[in-house]
């Protein structure tokens, strides 16, 4: 039986892997041809057809994305989104979450996946983590997209959290770079998607990822002295709800974690 298992989820894999090819491929054109329009404009479009690609995916892959607190978010300004990085489905189930468009953070080794590399430059700011330049380059790409009114998004972990944690130590780039522009950080947690495809063992199951919005951190009035501050916060906030929802649960739809136990001061 076991043998029989493994066999079934290797297909069911490479099913999702070719699925993913196919409808990356088709909805190339139709991602990158928008920015033709300029940044903004053609940046919404573009992430429009992001969208239903993500939706696509997880409908011909038995992957159910789910979002709870979408109406936190004030759709009229940038926010700097901030998740935490536990499998390669996080990707899908951020892009699914978040309301209109984002330009993420990403690692230039992306680049190098088959035809998901050939849209990543289009949506994804690039960064090389080994290059002082390039990182300094990143930040400042995120600062003019900020000032555009285009909002950002970060894995404040740096990378793929392995580990028996809930979430890795955070890096400081989010959060200096909120002060910095005066951003709010909009924290969100992404549930499940390890259990669906752990990067370790890497075997696909069907099932159903949950994003959750939590509250939005101003950082009115904060100065570089905070960054810390901030990101502990921020942290905190977040491993209180990955807390909250491994205990209870994120089946039901009134099972919303809104509220941080922490505060600046």
């Amino acid at each position: 039986m076991d043998f029989l298992k493994r066999a079934v989820l290797k297909i069911y894999l490479f099913w999702a892997v070719a699925t993913f090819c196919i409808i990356m491929t088709l909805s190339l054109p139709l991602v990158v041809l928008p920015f033709v329009l300029g940044e903004k404009l053609g940046g919404r479009i573009s992430y429009i057809f992001l969208k239903l690609w993500g939706y696509g995916f997880g409908l011909t892959s038995f992957i159910r994305f789910k979002t709870i607190n979408r109406h936190k978010i004030d759709q009229s300004q940038p926010y700097i989104y901030v998740a935490n990085h536990n499998s390669y489905l996080d990707s899908p189930a951020f892009v699914t979450a978040i309301p209109g468009q984002c330009r993420p953070l990403g690692k230039v080794e992306m680049k190098k996946i088959p035809v998901f590399g050939w849209l990543y430059p289009y949506v994804v700011v690039v960064v090389d983590r080994s290059s002082v330049a390039s990182r300094i380059k990143s930040m400042n790409a995120l600062k003019d997209k900020l000032r555009r009114g285009i909002s950002v998004f970060i894995f404040p972990e740096g990378s793929m959290n392995t580990s028996d944690q809930p979430m890795l130590p955070f890096y400081d780039g989010a959060f200096r770079l909120a002060i910095e522009t005066q951003t709010p950080v909009l924290p969100m947690v992404i549930l499940n998607s390890r259990n669906l495809l752990p990067r370790i063992k890497f075997e696909l199951r069907p099932g159903t990822i949950t994003t959750v919005f939590l509250e939005p951190v101003p950082v009115e009035g904060l100065t570089m002295k905070d960054v810390a501050v901030l990101k502990e916060r921020v942290y905190s906030q977040m491993k209180e709800a990955l807390d909250y929802y491994n205990a209870y649960g994120a089946e039901e739809e009134d099972n919303i974690f809104l509220e941080p136990k922490t505060s600046f001061g």
